[in-house]
């Protein structure tokens, strides 16, 4: 269904606190377990003002997942304009990447979960995704074409190696994985990602 088809757009600002809530349950509780009553309980808000504001729980929960993905891709897309230098910028926004908290992390992950069987949230994912990668691209092509960057493989193809790298990063983190610590990890993907640039190791 198309995302402007299925919003309702009552409650204006106090929507959005609500909307807070409901990301703070779903990462507690999941898209299945997330129910009105459980929002309401988070957020003060009777169940009836929550089924006015969203119709159904499936769109409440829906829509939280998208304004949590969608500030999260925001957020590193400000990151990106804080840095000139292109190493010095895609060293920012993998940090900013490692260092979500254990909250974000798992809306993320139940975000992804949930796209697998939602062709609204798979649409979005592929939007955000998109969005996401755009900044990282943008420095690789920019430091390739100020001659910084000597690319081993196309800008398209080391992007989606280090997005897969954080995200596999992600998720062992969210299912609490022996996994090396973020420091050494990050250690590692700059590594690699330094000869993929041609800057050595």
């Amino acid at each position: 269904m198309p995302i402007a088809s299925r919003k309702k757009r009552a409650g204006g600002a106090k929507r959005t606190l609500v909307l807070d809530a409901v990301i703070v349950v779903l990462a507690e509780r999941g898209y299945e377990n997330t129910r009105f009553a459980d929002v309401s309980t988070a957020s003060g808000v009777a169940i009836s003002t929550l089924q006015n504001y969203f119709g159904s729980r499936e769109d409440m929960v829906i829509e939280a997942m998208e304004l949590s993905a969608d500030r999260e891709v925001a957020a590193l897309e400000t990151v990106a304009t804080t840095e000139l230098d292109p190493w010095e910028r895609l060293v920012a926004m993998i940090d900013r990447s490692l260092g979500l908290s254990d909250h974000d992390q798992q809306m993320l992950v139940e975000f992804w979960r949930s796209a697998m069987r939602d062709d609204e949230l798979r649409e979005y994912s592929v939007e955000m995704r998109m969005r996401y990668q755009a900044p990282f691209l943008a420095a690789l092509r920019e430091g390739s074409e100020r001659g910084a960057f000597r690319l081993t493989h196309k800008p398209d193809d080391v992007a989606d190696f280090v997005l897969s790298a954080l995200a596999g990063a992600i998720i062992s983190r969210a299912l609490h994985h022996p996994s090396p610590s973020p420091a050494d990890f990050r250690g590692v993907l700059l590594s690699q990602l330094r000869l993929m640039l041609g800057l050595g190791g």
